[in-house]
């Protein structure tokens, strides 16, 4: 089974760590190598442009594929959304001058809009019914308005600096978007289903901590009260009068809080650690 990831760029670094979490490492390669070996011998990672991965995975070439959505969006392919990784987050939004008088959607109508993303644009206006002028670009989108190339832009951002630097507001977001696997309708194999659960695993122990204490017997019942866990505590009897060892997942988050409640209903010998991966 191959599986598409994204060759470079702000994607490829994310997504090699994320398989090495998930027990699917990346065995070593030459550069600009497209193809490479994982350590189960039944998975092949092939690298290519992020742009071109929703391409492979249709056409067969690759039976997963890892990109963003915004790039499975603009393809226009039929793909499974099968899991959101939780990185690469964006929004695709429609901006224009600070200084233009452009509040809405509804004020394009007639204008000229430039993007990468012809066929996301196109698809967006049709929705709301509007029918301005689209300029496909292949860069520095956010430049066109003040060059009198278009009266607005359909473009990436995270944190909208760039949009601010060169003068530019939001009008409306477009697309929210963010690194997912992706899989052709008919790929229901075991061993995709495999990759799918190992990834899920990691995402689902991200934000999660592992906790371990021992605490009064007669006192379980508060204990269990203030553990935030995820189906409740694991309780283990100790060789100690009156005592037993509880374990939980607790969230990151809430730490430092359930310690403190902890040790005030009598937990003692806390340990919290690390989880690599939680299959739920």
């Amino acid at each position: 089974m191959r599986i598409a990831v994204p060759n470079k760029g702000r994607l490829h670094d994310p997504t090699v760590d994320l398989l090495d979490r998930a027990g699917l490492s990346i065995e070593p390669t030459a550069d600009r190598q497209l193809y490479a070996d994982t350590v189960d011998p039944d998975i092949t990672v092939l690298f290519a442009r992020a742009a071109d991965i929703p391409e492979y995975v249709a056409d067969g070439a690759a039976d997963l594929g890892i990109t963003g959505l915004d790039q499975v969006r603009e393809s226009g392919v039929d793909l499974e959304d099968r899991l959101d990784l939780g990185y690469g987050e964006c929004r695709l939004v429609l901006a224009a001058p600070e200084e233009d008088d452009l509040a809405s959607v509804d004020d394009l109508a007639g204008k000229t809009v430039a993007t990468e993303f012809p066929r996301v644009a196109r698809d967006y206006f049709a929705d709301a019914d509007v029918s301005p002028d689209i300029v496909e670009v292949s860069g520095a989108t956010e430049l066109t308005p003040h060059v009198e190339m278009a009266d607005a832009i359909i473009d990436i951002t995270s944190t909208g600096t760039t949009l601010r630097v060169n003068r530019l507001e939001i009008v409306d977001e477009v697309l929210a978007s963010s690194v997912r696997l992706f899989a052709r309708p008919d790929v229901e194999s075991e061993k995709a289903s495999q990759v799918e659960t190992a990834l899920d695993s990691v995402i689902a122990a991200e934000d999660k901590r592992y906790l371990m204490l021992n605490a009064p017997a007669d006192r379980l019942d508060e204990i269990e009260d203030v553990i935030p866990g995820l189906g409740g505590p694991t309780v283990l009897d100790v060789d100690e009068p009156n005592t037993v060892a509880v374990h939980a997942v607790v969230p990151e988050r809430e730490v430092f809080q359930t310690i403190t409640d902890l040790k005030e209903k009598g937990a003692s010998d806390v340990l919290v650690t690390e989880i690599e991966r939680l299959v739920e």
